[in-house]
């Protein structure tokens, strides 16, 4: 499973960093920044919300098996929730990842429907949370998701996703959070 995410890991970042030296070649080099409110359902009764700005997504064309891949980084703050009232735990996240999308159908001929991939870093507040020990600070962020554009301009989108958290197996303690992740962004 380590191999499988490091060598998953790795790839992403050759496609992310393509994404900088062939954005002089993409047509549209970014074409919006957006912002976002997730409802967060996850493992082991942890709910939360998150908050994420994305500030440009760039268009990468003549990307090799994809034609046109959506590149874009995204920074987030999570509140993850645990627990009844009386015993109730919070804890915070900071997060950075760049993030791969894909648009692969058109519902009606005109609201795309996207896949989108993404690793990235998370820093988590309180290692000791919902009855685990999560081994570290430091987590990463990974996400699948679909997320479809609509509006009149396309300047919404609605996203379901699966995310995990966990440290990769730098630290001995490794049990990971997942996330059924439920996603609104509204492109400035």
């Amino acid at each position: 499973m380590k191999t499988f995410l490091h060598v998953t890991f790795l790839t992403f970042l050759l496609i992310a960093s393509s994404a900088f030296s062939a954005s002089s070649t993409a047509k549209d080099k970014s074409y919006s920044s957006a912002v976002a409110l997730d409802l967060l359902i996850g493992s082991d009764d942890i709910t939360g919300v998150r908050l994420a700005y994305r500030p440009y997504v760039y268009r990468l064309t003549d990307v090799p098996f994809f034609d046109e891949l959506d590149i874009y980084w995204e920074a987030s703050v999570n509140f993850w929730e645990f627990g009844e009232n009386n015993q109730h735990e919070t804890n915070f996240v900071l997060a950075l990842s760049p993030v791969v999308s894909k648009t692969f159908y058109h519902v009606n001929n005109r609201n795309p429907l996207k896949w989108e991939f993404g690793i990235g870093v998370s820093l988590v507040n309180d290692t000791q949370f919902a009855g685990k020990d999560i081994g570290s600070h430091y987590q990463f962020e990974d996400r699948l998701g679909l997320t479809l554009d609509f509006g009149k301009r396309l300047n919404q989108s609605v996203s379901i996703r699966y995310m995990h958290y966990s440290n990769g197996g730098l630290n001995s303690k490794n049990p990971g959070v997942d996330f059924l992740n439920l996603s609104y962004a509204y492109k400035i």
